[in-house]
């Protein structure tokens, strides 16, 4: 491709007001209308103690320019501008300036950071039962629970504490805040977040885990999933007995992850050396100790009495997958290393395996979080971080649903995708013979997608 020297030394004006650059808000936007976005905001979101009384006036409103701003790129609150371009405002009313956003989220405090929350958990549920972004719920959900640390660099950050974060292998210690998620998927959905929390840098893997998970799994079982078909999974960090016990309340399932304990090395021990089935996985997976692929591996189970002692003790499957130590050169006497995992599902034990493996589906979920909104964490003031989080939260959801309505690819596409294929489309306004109508380029590679979305999301005829 080479530029033509015609327009190599054109003249360029900021001028066209019918031009917007992303007209997939359009229709991702009506799609939130419909599953009642603003009215749930109006109704459980009340800031009447704002330093300014004007700023914590109109929530619904502010909360849906913030979404969508995210939903074109936007994640800080200066990108929150990209609303207010060109024919913007002529396609949305109440569209705010960054710096009235701003005020907004730094007029949030806990309570209200909760109560947009409840909004989050609303929203998911009325997303679907208005499309198939669940599909496969009945059947079987898996809900995962992991936290992760968002670095910051600012001292002045309320909240930035030093915590734990994998880097390139290495675990370090970084300055940041840690939110602490909980997501609903199923066999044919892609990961949606059912709860979302900020917290401290330094907070503990497992703080507020249970309450999370319990409004999770009432968000699940309200937006469709079955008690009994529900299975939880979570790593080492959430091998505690309120979180089991959180799990086993609600109806479901669980397959948690054990660190090694004097306990759990005796459990091993004892199982017969027959007993070990080979399993080989569909892909190759990470090795959790030394971060090779592996793919394939030997697994077995036994019975295991866990909490002892505690009002949650539980006797449940300790199933057990072990993999040779590389750096072991004896092919008689083996070296092996093993990981654990306590389950109450009633799959083989092979299966049982393959399922708590797929756990590692969180961690897409965090990658489409750090590459759009939540790539920062954008005011000095915790409880504004805690509603931009839920906010971030809001729009992935929103995201994935456009996409169940799209196409079987766009259903479980990255949020990067998304944003490029139906939202960050060019289009101009006109209005001829009074009809509005969005002209967007010509031969654009996702044309009938976009068309899908746009005729599955518009609101019904009248």
């Amino acid at each position: 491709m080479k530029l033509s020297h015609r327009w190599s030394r054109a003249a360029v004006r900021f001028d066209e007001e019918n031009l917007v650059s992303c007209a997939g808000i359009v229709p991702v936007m009506a799609l939130a209308e419909r599953a009642g976005m603003s009215e749930l905001v109006a109704q459980k979101v009340e800031i009447t103690n704002a330093p300014i009384q004007s700023t914590g006036a109109s929530p619904a409103g502010k909360v849906a320019s913030i979404v969508a701003g995210m939903l074109a790129g936007a994640d800080c609150i200066d990108d929150l501008d990209v609303i207010r371009h060109g024919g913007m405002k002529r396609l949305f009313t109440g569209v705010y300036a960054p710096s009235t956003l701003g005020s907004f989220l730094r007029s949030f405090t806990h309570g209200h950071a909760l109560q947009l929350a409840a909004v989050l958990r609303a929203m998911l549920v009325s997303l679907a039962a208005k499309t198939p972004v669940l599909a496969g719920a009945d059947q079987m959900t898996f809900v995962d629970i992991d936290s992760l640390l968002r670095r910051v660099y600012g001292t002045q950050k309320r909240g930035a504490r030093f915590g734990p974060a994998k880097v390139g292998g290495y675990q370090l210690l970084l300055r940041g805040l840690s939110p602490l998620v909980v997501t609903i998927s199923t066999r044919l959905a892609a990961p949606l977040v059912a709860a979302i929390r900020l917290r401290a840098g330094n907070a503990g893997s497992a703080r507020g885990a249970a309450r999370l998970l319990t409004q999770a799994l009432n968000t699940a079982k309200a937006a469709g999933a079955r008690a009994g078909r529900i299975l939880v999974r979570g790593d080492s960090a959430y091998y505690a007995g309120t979180v089991v016990s959180a799990a086993r309340r609600a109806g479901a399932m669980f397959s948690i992850t054990v660190a090694t304990n004097p306990s759990i090395q005796a459990a091993i021990t004892a199982i017969a050396e027959d007993a070990w089935v080979a399993v080989r996985y569909p892909g190759s997976v990470e090795d959790p100790d030394t971060g090779e692929l592996i793919s394939d591996a030997e697994v077995a189970e036994t019975g295991y009495t866990a909490f002892a002692g505690t009002r949650h003790v539980i006797t449940a499957r300790l199933v057990v997958r072990r993999v040779k130590d590389k750096n072991s050169e004896n092919a008689l006497f083996p070296i092996w290393r093993y990981h654990a995992f306590f389950t109450n599902t009633e799959l083989s034990t092979v299966d049982a395996d393959l399922a708590h493996r797929q756990h590692a589906i969180v961690e897409t979920t965090f990658a489409d979080l750090i590459d759009g909104p939540l790539a920062h964490l954008p005011s000095g003031q915790f409880d504004a971080n805690a509603a931009w989080v839920v906010c971030t939260a809001l729009a992935h959801n929103l995201l994935r649903a456009a996409g169940s309505l799209t196409s079987t690819f766009h259903t479980k596409a990255r949020g990067a995708t998304l944003r490029k294929h139906l939202v960050c489309v060019p289009a101009r306004l006109a209005r001829p013979q009074g009809r509005p109508v969005l002209h967007l380029p010509e031969h654009w590679p996702w044309a009938e997608a976009f068309t899908t979305l746009h005729t599955a999301a518009s609101p019904p005829a009248a």
